[in-house]
């Protein structure tokens, strides 16, 4: 997949809303693969939900979506799950990590349906990351930022034509943050994939091709 396009898209818990202004909502977007964006805005303005649309998980919105000039609306179940499999990774807001198994088990669990790496690059990603010595710890008992770093992995574990992070260093410091960075651009790199980042104020410290402010 080459590019996402937002064709006009506009939440329908927006469309009458009196005055709304956006830089991405209600306008013509084009997503490329192999570059980076941003996009900034606060809580409330649909960051989430526009990556919830990406992935297929909401369709309350008017306007097109499109994949390759292909509209969503009209894909297959079995085409979501190629697509999710193979072209789309998304490291989601609230993780989504099952808490009763153990952070390795939580990254195999994506990895086997690809093995799209090995288990030595994916315990050089624990050792990257700080959290070599959390491999066989349930993820309930990992601090939030510990969490985030665990759902990174996982997020990076899998081929992809984009990848989609949202939120992702709100309870991590500077150091960690700037490793995340690190690892995302060149996992991206090395697919030549594109990057959709959000943010509500404080940025994966990457440089961004494209910003968009004000969603």
């Amino acid at each position: 997949m080459n590019t996402i396009t937002f064709d006009r898209v506009m939440p329908q818990i927006f469309k009458n809303e009196p005055d709304f202004k956006s830089e991405v909502w209600g306008n013509t977007i084009v997503f490329e693969k192999g570059r980076k964006y941003l996009i900034e805005a606060q809580s409330g303005k649909g960051k989430t939900t526009l990556c919830s649309y990406i992935l297929g998980h909401r369709k309350d919105y008017e306007g097109e979506i499109l994949f390759d000039g292909k509209n969503i609306r009209s894909l297959k179940e079995k085409e979501w799950t190629a697509l999710r499999r193979n072209s789309i990774s998304l490291l989601f807001q609230e993780l989504r990590l099952f808490p009763e198994l153990t952070a390795s088990e939580n990254v195999f669990i994506k990895n086997t349906l690809t093995n799209h790496v090995t288990t030595e690059e994916i315990k050089r990603m624990f050792d990257e990351l700080h959290i070599a010595g959390k491999w066989d710890v349930p993820v309930s008992k990992l601090s939030f930022g510990q969490q985030q770093r665990l759902a990174l992995i996982r997020a990076l574990v899998t081929p992809f034509d984009f990848l989609i992070v949202d939120e992702p260093i709100s309870h991590l410091d500077t150091e960690n943050a700037e490793i995340m960075a690190a690892m995302i651009e060149r996992e991206v790199k090395r697919q030549q994939a594109g990057l959709i980042v959000t943010s509500i104020g404080q940025r994966l410290p990457l440089e961004y091709d494209i910003i968009y402010k004000g969603l």
